[in-house]
């Protein structure tokens, strides 16, 4: 697929899909990591005297409410300070006259509309690539970007349906993933080792069982820890685990065809349902019934310390804990600490893990760190991004389209 720098647009107007998809805080920008690599290609598009349009999500619209929640306005804001070039904020996602105020901006001009997200309510016509709303998209420019690399396993409107219908290319970043990334499916150096915490392992359970034949060790942390040790029959309390008797009975088999490579925590430091001040140190064979398993604990950390010092090649996906807070946060300090004293190459992937190696103080202690989350695991499974994979089977074709 060609880069940016493969296609004219020197006076053209660039639809450029950016992930400014960012936590905030009182409606304030928390971490501006996706942000700051969203610049390079952002800047290199105004600098070839082209306009560029932006379009990004922001968090999930299901309601009116949500959309004052989830406005990028104070994003733009952001990005005009990082930049300090204005970048002009439009408060819509698609109106009869958006066309003409796009190019009522001079060439080199920065332009972001409102969140895609909002044409989810009601009816779904982003998340669903409707065809009507990606055409519509196209038709404000002349060329296509897709740089959000941790949207890039959806194919919406916004990160692939857009280049059905004008000429499209990737930015800096999805380049920059696909190559640092594609080192860890093309022969990564063994041992292999895979941290993977998160709260919820629904969504993650196929991918996991697409990452276990490629790894030597697995280290479960988080939710997804507490889904296997109560697969095992482990009581887990009032922590979060998942439901579902069919995922249950799938992790139990994985966990007895991989009994070597998976590990999984043998103590926590647990919180309670009805004290917030209530901390304790409990094997994980002894958690009571009104006990929250927040972090893994001292044993599990020297544990896990004995893969890290093994491997040469650690991909981590996750923290170990409710790391946002001092009481629980020592399990993931720990393992950072040690992963950036191992002599591996590590690769951190996801928006959680980032955001605790940024605020933990170990940004550039790393290999490399994905803006990716859902998109990075998704391409370590099968090496396949589900909008790279629309744009290559129905992308724009000069011929077919003249």
């Amino acid at each position: 697929m060609k880069t940016i720098e493969e296609l004219d647009i020197n006076g053209k107007t660039v639809i450029l899909r950016s992930d400014m998809n960012v936590p905030l805080k009182d409606g304030l920008v928390d971490d501006d990591s996706k942000i700051i690599k969203s610049i390079p290609t952002i800047k290199y598009i105004i600098s070839h005297n082209a306009r560029v349009v932006i379009l990004s999500h922001l968090g999930r619209v299901k309601g009116e409410e949500d959309k004052s929640k989830y406005s990028l306005q104070n994003v733009a804001k952001y990005l005009q300070d990082k930049m300090q070039t204005e970048v002009h904020f439009i408060p819509k996602t698609k109106d009869r006259d958006l066309q003409n105020e796009i190019k009522s901006y001079p060439l080199g001009s920065i332009i972001m509309l409102e969140n895609t997200r909002f044409e989810d309510f009601p009816n779904k016509l982003e998340s669903s690539n409707n065809e009507d709303l990606s055409k519509y998209w196209a038709s404000l420019g002349d060329v296509f970007c897709l740089d959000a690399f941790g949207s890039a396993h959806r194919a919406h409107a916004s990160t692939a349906g857009i280049g059905k219908y004008i000429p499209y290319c990737i930015g800096f970043l999805v380049k920059e993933e696909v190559e640092n990334l594609s080192y860890l499916i093309n022969g990564p150096k063994r041992p292999f080792t895979i941290l993977m915490g998160g709260a919820k392992i629904d969504d993650k359970l196929k991918l996991i069982e697409n990452l276990l034949p490629k790894c030597d060790y697995f280290l479960a942390t988080g939710g997804i820890a507490n889904s296997f040790l109560k697969a095992l029959g482990f009581p887990i309390g009032s922590s979060i685990a998942t439901e579902d008797f069919d995922i249950i009975f799938k992790i139990k088999n994985m966990i007895l065809e991989n009994k070597n490579k998976i590990l999984l925590p043998v103590d926590a430091t647990v919180g309670s349902t009805y004290d917030e001040n209530y901390v304790k140190s409990r094997p994980t064979a002894q958690i009571g019934t009104n006990e929250i398993m927040y972090d893994i604990g001292v044993k599990t950390i020297e544990k896990y310390k004995i893969a890290i010092d093994r491997s040469k090649t650690i991909f981590v996906n996750g923290t170990c804990g409710k790391y946002e807070d001092p009481k629980f946060s020592n399990g993931t300090l720990q393992c950072l600490t040690n992963l950036s004293l191992s002599s591996a190459d590590v690769y951190i992937g996801g928006g959680d893990a980032v955001s605790a190696t940024r605020k933990l103080g170990f940004e550039g202690k790393f290999k490399y760190l994905s803006s990716g989350g859902g998109a990075t695991l998704e391409f370590l499974g099968d090496g396949k991004l589900s909008a790279l994979e629309f744009l290559k089977e129905n992308g724009y074709n000069e011929s077919s389209n003249a």
